[in-house]
């Protein structure tokens, strides 16, 4: 695939990056990248990287990550990858059990880590490293049988083998095949060993030709990424990338960064979670609340006409979702006076206000894709009412990651959309039997890009996917009548109260996110007779409220102990979670604790930032104790 399109297209900027020695962002076309994954292919294959063979790949988010990627599967490899974040007990596991003979590591930080646990993994010969390291760890790698090598040594040692013996990495790359593994891919966010997904190079390719369609893609694009490309949802977006012919500037989730990359590149795309998301929402109106007076109350205005206009547009054009079989005649006819009376304002709002959050994001953007958890309603409104189209999307590492996505003509918001092309999707009961439209259930998956299994766990696998090629997702959704899907919740994060009622938390989770003053938390009660939360407010909010009500500040946690800071998000939990807005009795939350610190990736929340309940169980003990006494 890479190298028909870097023929098609040579002279297309592929990469946009930044290294130590720049201020601004470098660039390669896709002739200069798919030369390098050429040379680096030659130099892995010289140092012995044979096909069948696996390559740990430790690194974060930079230009090499992909180029070491197209060059591992190359040389008829699979990469075993990995963020700079992992402990050293994962570190030694994943390397471990899959018998890795060389590795690529990011820096002397991750190197050393390797090196710490060298004696456990006996296979483990070669070390290449991205960044300079100084001469006391090459020694020590020297001193425990590890060669180390720099990136660009190994190209060099590409170079000089292509140049003696022309084309091997691609006479060697000719020897592949779609069924050929491709990477091994370790889940995170699980209670015991860490599983490894082995998906092959069909499953990655066979979702890439929809994005085309679904998204109306134009070569040289840009998409702005800042989510860890060790994770398998970013992965595909960058073979979707490259497939498409487009290019991908490397940011990071910082929201001063992000926003300065936004003017500085100009992206079309970007891919997040709803996390990113929410904070570029609140950065735009903290910027606005900045400005105070006319400006803040005409925004404020601005965004609530939008979100009516959207309702009603939505309505009209058959943009809601169908659950129940809805009339799309009497939707259209309710919808149309309102929201063409609302046209005239939204016009002005897009033309006097709206227009500057487009420049904010570099003027040309297109479209943003969440995914990874449930996206809150509040984030996507507030998008699609100014203007900036939001999709959402859903997978799973176990599906190489795609399984549906709104299009971007008929995005219906409360949704994932349809499944991709050849993908089949069914809603199935407790006993396996399929449910209509409307109704809860168990999602099961099949199609290409479901993976082969877990490595060396055949009973896990079996556990997960049957031999008819159906995959138990354990997630909880619905399908509407328009075949689209809405993700309602885990299987497997089920609370069970002690009078036997099921609780789906997520649910609750997403409904007190929505509150401006709640940045996480993590609704309890497994075995107890209520429900409780362990709730971080949002600091910037909290202190906001105190100084508007002259509530003393002392610091910040004891802030937290203050009764009318308890009292406003009690009313926030008692406004969002009851009867008038669609909660049961027993899934009220009746019992709060205030945490003053945030959840964290790879300490509560996972890298694709979805909540690690047993960590969080375990880390909180005693705070969730105190809730049931």
């Amino acid at each position: 695939m890479l190298r028909t399109r870097a023929k098609e297209t040579p002279d297309i900027i592929i990469q946009y990056y930044r290294n130590a020695s720049s201020d601004g962002f470098l660039t390669k076309t896709y002739r200069q990248f798919y030369g390098e994954v050429c040379f680096l292919a030659a130099g892995l294959i010289k140092l012995g990287v044979a096909r069948g063979g696996r390559v740990g790949l430790i690194s974060d988010n930079r230009h090499e990550w992909m180029a070491s990627d197209f060059a591992v599967l190359a040389a008829g490899a699979a990469d075993v990858p990995r963020g700079c974040d992992i402990t050293l007990q994962e570190l030694t596991y994943i390397l471990g059990v899959t018998g890795c003979a060389l590795a690529f590591a990011e820096n002397q930080k991750q190197a050393l880590k390797i090196l710490s646990c060298k004696n456990e993994l006996p296979a483990l010969k070669t070390l290449i490293i991205f960044d300079p390291v100084d001469d006391e760890t090459e020694t020590a790698a020297a001193a425990v049988g590890l060669t180390v090598y720099y990136f660009a040594d190994v190209i060099a040692l590409g170079k000089k083998q292509e140049a003696s013996a022309p084309g091997g990495a691609e006479a060697e790359m000719d020897k592949g095949g779609e069924e050929d593994l491709a990477s091994i891919i370790f889940t995170s966010g699980t209670t015991g060993e860490p599983k490894g997904v082995m998906l092959s190079h069909r499953n990655f390719l066979c979702q890439l030709p929809a994005f085309d369609t679904i998204f109306e893609l134009k070569p040289g694009d840009i998409w702005l990424s800042v989510l860890p490309v060790w994770h398998v949802y970013e992965r595909l977006i960058e073979y979707v990338i490259f497939y498409n012919k487009t290019g991908i500037a490397y940011s990071r989730p910082i929201s001063s960064v992000l926003m300065a990359d936004f003017k500085t590149i100009r992206p079309h795309w970007m891919v997040s979670v709803p996390r990113v998301w929410e904070a570029i929402m609140d950065a735009i109106c903290r910027n606005v609340k900045s400005m105070g007076g006319i400006p803040m109350r005409l925004f404020g205005l601005a965004v609530s006409l939008a979100k009516m206009y959207t309702y009603f547009k939505d309505l009209t054009f058959g943009l809601l979702p169908n659950f129940r079989g809805r009339i799309r005649a009497l939707d259209a006819l309710a919808g149309f006076f309102p929201w063409l009376l609302l046209l005239p304002a939204r016009g002005i709002a897009q033309l006097l206000v709206f227009n500057r959050i487009k420049r904010r994001l570099g003027g040309r953007f297109r479209a943003g894709i969440s995914g990874g958890s449930s996206l809150p309603a509040k984030v996507d409104l507030f998008f699609n009412s100014v203007g900036v189209r939001l999709q959402e999307a859903y997978g799973l590492t176990e599906t190489a990651p795609l399984l549906s996505v709104r299009r971007y003509k008929r995005s219906r918001r409360g949704t994932v959309g349809q499944p991709l092309p050849g993908t089949e999707i069914k809603i199935v009961d407790q006993n396996g039997s399929v449910l209509p439209t409307g109704r809860n259930g168990l999602i099961y998956a099949r199609g290409a890009q479901v993976m082969r299994g877990y490595y060396q766990k055949s009973d896990a696998t079996a556990a997960v996917l049957g031999a008819d090629g159906w995959l138990n997702t354990g997630d909880i959704g619905m399908l509407t009548c328009d075949h689209e899907l809405r993700i309602t919740g885990r299987a497997k994060d089920t609370i069970v109260l002690r009078g036997g009622e099921n609780v789906e938390p997520a649910p609750i989770e997403h409904k007190l996110q929505e509150s401006p003053f709640i940045r996480h938390c993590m609704v309890t009660g497994q075995d107890q007779k209520y429900l409780s939360a362990l709730i971080v407010p949002d600091q910037r909010a909290i202190m906001d409220f105190a100084e508007e009500n002259a509530i003393p500040i002392v610091d910040y946690e004891l802030l937290l102990q203050q009764p009318e800071i308890n009292e406003l998000i009690a009313a926030e939990i008692a406004d969002r979670v009851g009867p008038k807005t669609g909660f049961k009795p027993f899934e009220r939350v009746f019992k709060f604790t205030l945490l003053p610190k945030p959840f964290e990736p790879g300490r509560e929340l996972s890298p694709k930032m979805g909540l690690l309940r047993h960590r969080i169980l375990a880390l909180y003990a005693k705070e969730i104790h105190r809730l049931f006494k």
